[in-house]
């Protein structure tokens, strides 16, 4: 308790927050069919807990959870948010609004002023940026809208950003084959509260393809900011196996990753073998249990698998209650909760790692 109150006059000065995480992840399809995308396991914990950590890490001590598909997933596991630092609000859509429709219909609990800052998270981008450096830097430009972008090498799968020398945002272009700019939409805004309450409410809305070109027509002052960090978007398999496997060998950190045991992390309830290899990354959930003989390398266990003996799993993600028979090799492959492996079996579906 104490330690919210010392930092209530920072919140107050940086604003509250928005996590977008109303999206179906059907890309992640089967993983996906009974757990919302930003659930699933990355490091050892749900992708979202190291967004919320690293807002609670830069002085914000409220977040509005947008909430769609499995709504009830997040409430279960995050509460009010006391246990992790942070008062959780849950703005619930019934059918799914887009990106600036969400942002929208969480407004209603946004209680700062109409010049307060206000930080939006997409709920599938993990990044090592500088979060209070773009506060900052939206606090002393007063603008609008200001973006967190990043340079990729090949821009031609994104919408590119071009900014003048500034960092005052020029246009917003979509997918093309020879990208003007190498600069890309990051996938963290920070927005003048008021600005918010011009989004229509109740409607499907954009905020990439329709609020952020008529901001810019409407002569807003929208500004980005560069940062070269660690970013992933982790909207399939491949991503969501590096980013865990990322966050596990430390090439980014977040306060969120626990439990960590050389260079993997283990679930204290989970039952491992003494002859048992565990490495590379791998993240073994609750209740998990490893027989004699496994090898387990840059993988995701998730919650209540049961592994048997002499099993190997290789680059591959499990789903809950998993259950992989006597001597059977999985290699680059993902499995939906409760399949079952039969001995000897040997899956090689290869999922290529960046």
């Amino acid at each position: 308790m104490s330690d919210k109150s010392d930092k209530s006059d920072k919140s107050d000065k940086k604003g509250e927050a928005i996590l977008l995480v109303g999206g179906r992840g059907t890309r992640l399809a089967p993983l996906t069919d009974a757990i919302a995308k930003p659930m699933l396991p990355v490091g050892g914990v749900p992708f979202i807990a190291h967004q919320v950590a690293q807002a609670q890490a830069a002085g914000i001590n409220k977040i509005i959870l947008a909430t769609s598909y499995l709504a009830q997933t997040f409430t279960d596991y995050f509460g009010d948010g006391s246990d992790f630092g942070v008062e959780l609000i849950y703005a619930v859509e019934e059918s799914a609004l887009g990106t600036g429709g969400a942002i929208r219909n969480a407004a209603e609990f946004l209680s700062g002023p109409p010049n307060s800052a206000v930080v939006i998270f997409n709920g599938d981008v993990l990044s090592g940026h500088d979060l209070p450096g773009q506060i900052k830097a939206h606090e002393n430009s007063d603008a609008d809208v200001t973006l967190y972008l990043t340079q990729v090498k090949d821009a031609r799968a994104y919408g590119c950003v071009p900014c003048d020398q500034s960092g005052q945002v020029l246009d917003f272009l979509e997918k093309m084959e020879n990208p003007v700019t190498d600069l890309i939409n990051a996938g963290c805004y920070i927005f003048k509260r008021s600005i918010i309450d011009q989004i229509p409410a109740n409607k499907v809305v954009s905020v990439e393809r329709e609020t952020f070109p008529q901001l810019l027509k409407s002569g807003a002052n929208i500004r980005g900011f560069i940062d070269n960090s660690y970013w992933l978007d982790v909207g399939t398999p491949q991503a969501l196996l590096t980013a865990s496997r990322d966050l596990v060998l430390r090439k980014i950190s977040s306060p969120a990753v626990v439990n960590q045991i050389k260079d993997c992390v283990i679930s204290p309830t989970a039952t491992i073998d003494a002859t048992a290899k565990i490495s590379g990354g791998t993240t073994i959930g609750d209740l998990v249990t490893v027989a004699a003989g496994v090898e387990i390398f840059g993988s995701i266990i998730s919650s209540g698998s049961q592994i048997a003996a002499n099993s190997q799993i290789k680059n591959s993600i499990l789903g809950r209650l998993v259950k992989v028979g006597d001597s059977a090799q999985i290699f680059g492959s993902v499995l939906a909760d409760g399949e079952k492996i039969a001995e000897n079996t040997i899956l090689r579906q290869e999922i290529s790692l960046f």
